[in-house]
């Protein structure tokens, strides 16, 4: 299957991939008309453990989350590969499961383990030769040169935005697919970072509600010179904050009657997820039909 993703990143405008977390919101966003989803590792901690975003998560749970994300929607997956769980060689064997399960674009960050949400305090970085070793074991991991390779570095908290400037420097000297400079404080920051590396290689630009970077529109970061904008945990946040509402209201009321306006009854929810073209589907093996 070729990798719409990259071609698309060889257009001008920004791609705009949404949070997901699993096959449910995935089928969403795709019937909302996005062109790429990003399987987001916290939003996988959140949803799945209950837990926070603090190195948790097992490469086998994002496997196997993105095995069936992939099986549900055709739009190309930008998975979190966090620190590619342990050094190149598992980095190595992170790619390949990624790759086999159906990413598109893995991203890989240079954290020291246990790593933590971009935007929390406390990061620490390993050295730059020793992320430069994984990205190498990276792109030779990989069986398909479609499959992408983003280097994401948290230099910025720790040794300052020039020492990440110049980190995301070396990591595309190792020749990886796309860059992603984590939480950038300001606009002005945002432009330095296009100013340098727009014209040679995609970059991402994480959006985070709260975080330490300025949320702005994907069409603005696509005019100063982002190709990628991400809005990881939005949907969590969104399901979460609509979940309190929710349970609060039935804990009060013993019904679902305040809430029914906002919420999808019985068969829109099965339209939703197909339910009438499955069963129609499943008739043409019903043995009573081959009579």
């Amino acid at each position: 299957m070729p990798n719409n993703l990259k071609q698309r990143l060889q257009s001008a405008s920004a791609v705009l991939a949404p949070g997901i977390y699993d096959a449910f919101t995935a089928l969403i966003a795709e019937q909302a008309g996005f062109e790429a989803l990003y399987l987001s590792g916290a939003s996988i901690a959140y949803t799945r453990l209950g837990r926070s975003d603090v190195g948790l998560t097992t490469a086998t749970e994002v496997a196997d989350t993105l095995a069936r994300i992939t099986e549900r929607v055709a739009l190309p997956v930008i998975v979190d590969g966090d620190t590619g769980f342990g050094n190149a060689l598992n980095t190595q064997r992170t790619v390949r499961a990624f790759e086999r399960a159906g990413a598109a674009m893995v991203q890989l960050e240079d954290q020291t383990f246990p790593k933590r949400c971009g935007h929390l305090d406390g990061k620490g970085v390993i050295p730059r030769a020793e992320m430069c070793g994984k990205l190498r074991a990276a792109l030779d991991a990989r069986h398909s040169a479609d499959t992408l390779i983003l280097a994401r570095t948290d230099a910025l908290a720790v040794e300052g935005f020039d020492a990440a400037l110049d980190r995301a420097e070396a990591y595309l000297a190792c020749g990886v697919d796309a860059l992603f400079i984590e939480a950038l404080r300001t606009p002005e920051q945002m432009r330095i970072a296009c100013e340098r590396f727009a014209g040679r290689i995609p970059l991402l630009a994480n959006m985070v509600e709260g975080g330490k970077t300025p949320v702005t529109a994907a069409s603005e970061l696509g005019r100063i010179g982002f190709r990628i904008v991400i809005f990881p945990g939005g949907t969590a946040r969104a399901v979460a904050h609509t979940l309190q509402r929710y349970y609060a209201s039935l804990r009060q009321h013993e019904t679902t009657a305040p809430e029914r306006e906002r919420m999808l009854d019985f068969d829109q929810l099965n339209a939703l997820i197909g339910t009438p073209e499955l069963l129609q589907h499943a008739a043409r093996y019903d043995a009573a039909q081959q009579d």
